[in-house]
């Protein structure tokens, strides 16, 4: 499993010319669910997600987290994030998990998420999505599941 982790101070997505979702600040988020991914992976996931520490302080560090600053979250399931690019330029998706998996797991991940955090926002798996945001820094973190268990 991978997220890409956005600190946003702002951030929404579209589809067909409707707002999905949108927050202010926070994490926008775009989880890629492989073949062999399970629920205890995903709890792990959300865990490091939401314990992140990435906001800053009153020094100017990145050492306060999601809560300290009621952040939000902006969920994007993104297939792509398992693209194989090793052998010529059109990318294979063999280890991304198929709908069957990865809509029970994405949706899981969702329901997780909102247990913990006040304002979680999603789009809508498998549209056609457009994705706007304000990354704030910039800070981009990526969490795998290969790195983190």
């Amino acid at each position: 499993m991978r997220f890409i982790v956005q600190r946003v101070a702002h951030a929404s997505v579209t589809i067909e010319g409707n707002v999905e979702g949108a927050i202010d600040n926070g994490f926008m988020v775009l989880i890629g669910i492989r073949d062999d991914d399970t629920k205890e992976i995903a709890d792990k996931m959300v865990d490091k997600l939401i314990k992140l520490r990435i906001f800053e302080d009153e020094n100017g560090k990145s050492n306060i987290d999601l809560d300290a600053v009621s952040g939000g979250l902006l969920l994007i399931s993104q297939f792509t994030l398992y693209a194989d690019c090793k052998k010529g330029n059109r990318p294979s998706y063999i280890r991304a998990a198929k709908p069957d998996l990865a809509i029970p797991l994405y949706d899981y991940i969702v329901d997780e998420c909102k247990k913990r955090v006040s304002k979680v926002e999603t789009g809508v798996f498998g549209a056609d999505m457009k994705v706007e945001l304000l990354n704030d820094g910039p800070f981009t973190i990526v969490l795998d599941s290969d790195e983190i268990m």
